[in-house]
């Protein structure tokens, strides 16, 4: 089926199969002047000894702001698949992978903003419950990972006094931030966000899964998002590049990202999946043995026109002179929204005298 995203026009497609197993344009929609390019991808090897079907969720979803400038999506030497979209807007491809191994690779260079996380939004109310959209309603509900009706007592005994809405969301996520330490490798897929806390220590969808569940369990619509995150305006942490997991809460209206792992408003993301939790973000579910036997990923910000997708990966490439001093970027932009959210606190524990 021909593969688009809103708002795009495709000058140039090769090798687009009716079923989806190859894909391969380039968009002729040009991005803003000040919007960034950057490269998000990966290369997967699987190994199995018999047929698997399988399923694959790689296939960027283009949020406002954000245009798909070319992208490649290979299964194996053309291997069949069926495209699906879930529930949640995210884009599947179901296929079997033979005996032997199978390499998937997926290329693609995106346009994004390049203002922070939330900087086209300001929150003033949240939304009572009664209120919601009925499509927001699921994500104020316990699920597989986010075990909220387990942390009701504890939620309360640490952020119940802070005022509710974005300032209880952003409580939530600076404790878990200092709280939780970041270990490398150290997920598991039976660890909720209830068992994350007890145990003190986890991965990027560790913290993103406890943020979720805690505010949830005052009723704040909370989801599960994974994708790609370059190191824009932020040091690199020194740890192998990888799929990153976040949240989004809903306040007044808006989506808003929280990132508990890094705690400040990032540049560039690029979403692949939302859900209710993990379950609906995986890159891939597999109905078999197989054996992944090699895997990379990779996002970093390019010259705009200088790279095409299938060039060599090179992870150390920017933009010369473009954020000359990223940790004070970083700061700045920590502090700005600090900023925002103490003038919520400060008009809510003392509103005018008009409105008293």
């Amino acid at each position: 089926m021909p593969i688009t995203e809103p708002g795009i026009s495709v000058a140039h497609r090769a090798d687009i199969k009716p079923d989806g197993r190859r894909m391969n344009f380039h968009a002729t929609t040009t991005p803003p002047a000040n919007n960034l390019t950057v490269r998000v991808g990966c290369r997967l090897l699987y190994d199995a000894v018999a047929p698997v079907p399988v399923m694959f969720n790689l296939k960027p979803r283009m949020d406002a702001g954000r245009i798909l400038q070319a992208e490649l999506l290979r299964f194996g030497e053309n291997l069949p698949a069926k495209e699906f979209t879930d529930t949640h807007g995210n884009t599947h491809f179901r296929l079997v992978l033979p005996a032997g191994r199978t390499e998937v690779v997926h290329d693609a260079l995106v346009s994004v903003p390049a203002q922070p996380d939330n900087f086209e939004f300001i929150a003033d109310t949240p939304v009572s419950p009664h209120e919601l959209p009925a499509e927001v309603l699921r994500y104020i509900l316990p699920s597989r990972y986010c075990d909220s009706d387990k942390l009701t007592g504890f939620a309360w005994e640490k952020f119940g006094r802070i005022p509710h809405g974005l300032p209880r969301a952003q409580a939530i996520s600076d404790w878990l931030h200092h709280q939780i330490e970041y270990r490398f490798a150290s997920g598991r897929p039976d660890l909720s966000a209830w068992d994350v806390i007890q145990r003190g220590y986890g991965v990027c969808r560790d913290f993103a899964h406890a943020f979720i569940a805690l505010c949830r369990t005052f009723n704040l619509p909370a989801r599960y998002v994974t994708g790609h995150l370059p190191d824009i305006g932020y040091a690199d942490p020194g740890s192998p590049m990888d799929f990153h997991a976040y949240a989004e809460v809903y306040i007044d209206g808006h989506w808003f990202t929280f990132d508990p792992r890094y705690n400040v408003p990032r540049i560039g993301r690029v979403t692949v999946a939302r859900g209710l939790d993990a379950v609906n973000g995986a890159f891939a579910t597999i109905y078999g043995a197989v054996t992944l036997s090699y895997f990379e990923v990779w996002a970093y910000q390019v010259p705009a026109g200088a790279v095409n997708i299938g060039d060599p990966i090179d992870l150390g490439r920017f933009v010369p002179g473009y954020l000359e001093d990223p940790q004070a970027i970083r700061l700045q932009v920590a502090e700005q929204l600090r900023d925002v959210i103490q003038d919520l606190i400060d008009a809510i524990v003392n509103p005018p005298a008009s409105v008293q």
